[in-house]
């Protein structure tokens, strides 16, 4: 039976992390390059990742990049369509979808996103990484290069691992600004001299140096202190989520290995090359820790073990915490399940908004203080504006025609219409009969046309005169619907 020092000592690895020592300095980490089925696998989706992400800016559609985030000009294009700050809602509800997505995810595959998927990961793992393998070589010559005084051999390999690290960041700098501004602006501003674009140089040349710092010195760093997904699944993560997980049961005791076969230890030989190979520094045979990621070196690493030596496989492999100890399979449980379902009524709502989306809009608003005017030929008047949106690529004609009753549209100023991608607005009168206004408020429609094709139906109010016994009663509504007038515009 363990004693309360062998359990301290067991559990003294929750004291710290292996990035950091007993001094409080930084514990750089050499992790031995990984090779394996899992490595292979995750290298060949970093690929298709790597590829969609340099190569998607150079994709257009209609004349447009296929996806764009331009916070400056508040346009974004997803897969070819436009999306505007009107549309802003549509996209929040993405990133609640992403959220619960994430959630969702990480309950039931634990935190295989960051191993697999993360930007951050990709580009260490798959560019920085071996760029340092090819420069500095494997683990023990980089141990050894540390240690070796500055000669030529050591400052020709850190002045080249340094440029080459520096024109990756560069690169990448390149690319997620033209993620903002488009590559066409992009590849303006580069032919174009530094003089004309200072500005833009020098925020680069900030994200530049961003980059080169993260990928040179900063490293895993940014997964164990500043993402916080790694703290979220403290809270995600049950016993039944799968996790990279060191199979105690049978590995446990540990031993040194023998030819001779010895029924009361373990399956582990207690190679340590699950822990050389983590880029984060940890022993996973330790149990599920926040610093892993999930990447799976380890498990490649001990399956490589196991068959040298005649055992099975999966020692350290994808497993629940609940499955490891009672041997039992992962099943739906009841949160899972919340989970999907919460996220299947998210993802229909999306879908319905996205489907439903249009390329136009228009606001038709009584003039603002205006009552209505009496006319010749019994007529009566109402001035209206119109705002008028175009989300299409196309500048569109506008005409207004009342649906509902006989009258006459009458446009104040130049005809309505609206560039592509834009804005524009304009006033108009709207004449009736006398003898159709029944009422001090009658209701109008109006369809907005473009090229005789109806884009839009609005529905407003039109002002007639209407006698009142009281004349505070007539001020009041007259204010009163001034207000909600006003009210309605600045809300649009």
């Amino acid at each position: 039976m363990p004693t309360n020092s062998d359990e301290q000592k067991q559990e003294s690895f929750r004291d710290s992390i292996a990035t950091i020592d007993k001094e409080g300095k930084r514990a750089w980490i050499y992790p031995t390059k990984p090779k394996g089925r899992l490595f292979n696998l995750r290298a060949y989706l970093s690929y298709v990742y790597l590829i969609v992400f340099f190569g998607l800016p150079f994709l257009k559609y209609n004349g447009e990049p296929l996806f764009l985030i331009n916070i400056l000009e508040r346009k974004f294009i997803l897969f070819g369509s436009i999306f505007w700050p009107q549309d802003f809602f549509i996209f929040g509800l993405g990133l609640l979808i992403f959220i619960v997505f994430i959630a969702l995810f990480t309950v039931i595959f634990g935190r295989v996103f960051c191993g697999w998927a993360c930007p951050q990961t990709i580009f260490m793992e798959m560019l920085f990484r071996r760029i340092e393998y090819l420069v500095d070589g494997d683990a023990n010559y980089q141990r050894a290069l540390k240690k070796m005084p500055w000669n030529l051999e050591k400052i020709t390999k850190r002045t080249v691992k340094s440029v080459l690290f520096f024109m990756l960041s560069f690169l990448i700098a390149n690319t997620f600004l033209s993620y903002l501004i488009g590559m066409d602006e992009v590849l303006k501003i580069v032919k174009e001299p530094l003089s004309k674009n200072v500005g833009t140089f020098t925020s680069l040349m900030i994200f530049t140096s961003v980059f080169f710092f993260v990928y040179s010195w900063f490293r895993e760093q940014v997964c164990l202190i500043v993402c916080p997904y790694g703290r979220m699944q403290g809270v995600l993560l049950d016993k039944e989520s799968i996790v990279v997980a060191y199979d105690y049961v049978r590995g446990e005791p540990r031993h040194k290995f023998t030819k001779k076969v010895d029924e009361s230890k373990g399956d582990c030989i207690d190679c340590g090359l699950c822990v050389k190979v983590c880029p984060t520094g940890i022993d996973i045979r330790n149990g599920t820790q926040l610093e892993c990621v999930n990447c799976t070196a380890c498990i490649d690493a001990c399956d490589s073990i196991m068959e040298s030596v005649k055992l099975p496989k999966g020692l350290i492999r994808f497993d629940s915490e609940k499955g490891i100890a009672e041997n039992k399979k992962l099943r739906f449980t009841t949160r899972m399940k919340a989970y999907s379902a919460v996220l299947l009524v998210l993802i229909g709502i999306e879908t319905l908004l996205l489907s439903t989306r249009s390329d136009y809009d228009a606001t038709v608003l009584r003039a603002k203080g205006m009552l209505y005017q009496e006319q010749p030929n019994d007529q009566i008047s109402n001035l209206y504006t119109i705002k008028l949106i175009n989300k299409t690529r196309d500048s569109l004609p506008v005409e207004v025609r009342i649906e509902n009753m006989d009258g006459k549209v009458e446009v104040i100023g130049k005809a309505l219409g609206v560039a592509e991608e834009n804005v524009s607005q304009g006033e108009f009168f709207v004449y009736l009969n006398k003898n159709l206004i029944k009422e001090r408020k009658t209701k109008l429609v109006l369809g907005i046309y473009t090229n005789n094709k109806k884009i839009k139906t609005v529905k407003t109010n039109f002002l007639g005169p209407v006698d009142y016994d009281d004349e505070d009663e007539h001020d009041r509504h007259d204010k009163q619907d001034d207000e909600d007038s006003n009210k309605k515009e600045e809300h649009d």
